[in-house]
């Protein structure tokens, strides 16, 4: 069903937005407080750290399966579901007397987020006609990046004002506020696309676009592994390399969040006429605005501008691939081609942060962005090497 709005349908939209907005502020909360949380819980930055890792590995292993359990599941309604666990995660983080009890609630976030996102993406693509397909994921993903702009930071500063705990609890009433809003104004969507045999089932082995979305999903892993690597740590680094004061940290986000805006924005307005230079142009200034922070960010003004530009190339990136993989996929794997998504996401979310924790505990955190900035470029090779046989797979 598409919707009945005049046009471009925005609110319906915005809604979405709003959801994922609570989603991605929830993910990466800890990453703005590991200082915090490493002092109060007795463990080491990288034990913080590995908070993500945990949280994404929880989303690759459960994504595929919670998908298809539940593809009969009407789509808003599950999402409302989704939406409330999320806030009892963050209570249940709140209110964790030890370590291990914060890692259970974590692999509870990661089971609600992988399938949240295998529902949000083909959703929006429901709304919209194929045309507009771009600029409906850039619009909902607009979420994650307002997550970094907004979320983030503000969690930081909660967390240094009151306790990192006050500020996974103010993350929980955020979710429950964008739960209301999914219940008064999401329609419902029709998103099975029967065989012509009157079957629901996807006969996955035999689509023909298979291939096309499997080259976008190991794009995705070595591109987002690279990015990780650093931003998982940047709190610290940034600290400890670059000489910013501790409570400079949540403005240092909120400018690397802000200007993630202006690439998202970028995205959107080139996605759709120029969807392979979009890319490759994206995932080249990433790679070099994290090589000029390896070289030149030992204060604090080389570091804002690096950060600036590194978000700005980046902040396109994931709705440029949710993009790309939903015009890869036929309409009867669409679901399945958003959960794989989700899961090289998170794959490489989670691999970028075990693999930075790793560098950092046996290397120093000075290499990060070196080993960084070479895992994107790998990315951007394998993607100008496999975009003839990505097109030839999609057609």
């Amino acid at each position: 069903m598409r919707s009945s709005d005049n046009g471009f349908p925005f609110l319906r939209l915005l809604v979405l937005t709003g959801a994922i907005f609570a989603s991605v502020s929830s993910e990466f909360l800890p990453t703005g407080l590991l200082p915090e949380m490493a002092a109060d819980l007795d463990v080491s930055e990288s034990q913080i750290g590995l908070l993500v890792t945990v949280f994404a590995a929880t989303v690759v292993v459960s994504t595929a399966p919670l998908t298809v359990l539940t593809r009969r599941y009407s789509r808003k309604w599950l999402m409302v579901m989704l939406l409330g666990t999320f806030a009892l995660t963050n209570v249940l983080c709140a209110i964790a007397p030890s370590y291990g009890f914060l890692v259970g609630a974590r692999v509870l976030g990661g089971l609600a987020h992988g399938l949240f996102w295998a529902v949000t993406g083909p959703y929006a693509s429901l709304l919209v006609p194929k045309h507009q397909l771009a600029r409906a994921i850039s619009l909902t993903n607009a979420g994650g990046t307002m997550a970094f702009i907004l979320g983030v930071p503000f969690g930081t500063f909660l967390g240094h004002a009151l306790g990192w705990r006050m500020a996974f609890g103010a993350m929980a009433a955020i979710v429950l506020v964008f739960m209301v809003f999914v219940i008064l104004h999401l329609p419902p969507v029709s998103h099975l696309v029967p065989l012509r045999t009157g079957e629901i089932a996807v006969p996955t082995r035999k689509d023909r676009s298979l291939p096309a979305v499997v080259i976008v999903c190991v794009s995705v892993v070595l591109v987002i592994t690279g990015h990780n690597i650093f931003y998982t740590y940047i709190a610290p680094w940034s600290i400890q390399v670059g000489g910013i004061d501790e409570a400079g940290v949540s403005g240092l986000l909120f400018a690397y969040g802000a200007a993630g805006a202006i690439g998202l924005a970028l995205g959107g307005a080139f996605g759709d006429r120029y969807p392979r230079g979009s890319v490759n142009v994206a995932l080249a200034g990433v790679a070099l605005a994290i090589l000029g922070l390896g070289l030149w960010g030992t204060s604090v003004v080389p570091i804002v501008i690096g950060l600036v530009v590194w978000s700005v190339f980046f902040g396109g990136v994931p709705a440029l691939m949710h993009s790309r993989v939903l015009h890869s996929a036929s309409d009867r794997i669409r679901d399945l081609a958003a959960a794989w998504l989700t899961t090289a996401f998170n794959l490489a979310i989670g691999g970028g942060a075990l693999i930075g924790g790793l560098i950092l505990d046996g290397f120093g955190i000075g290499v990060l962005p070196w080993v960084a900035a070479a895992v994107i470029t790998t990315g951007l090779v394998f993607v100008l090497a496999t975009d003839r046989a990505r097109i030839a797979a999609h057609h």
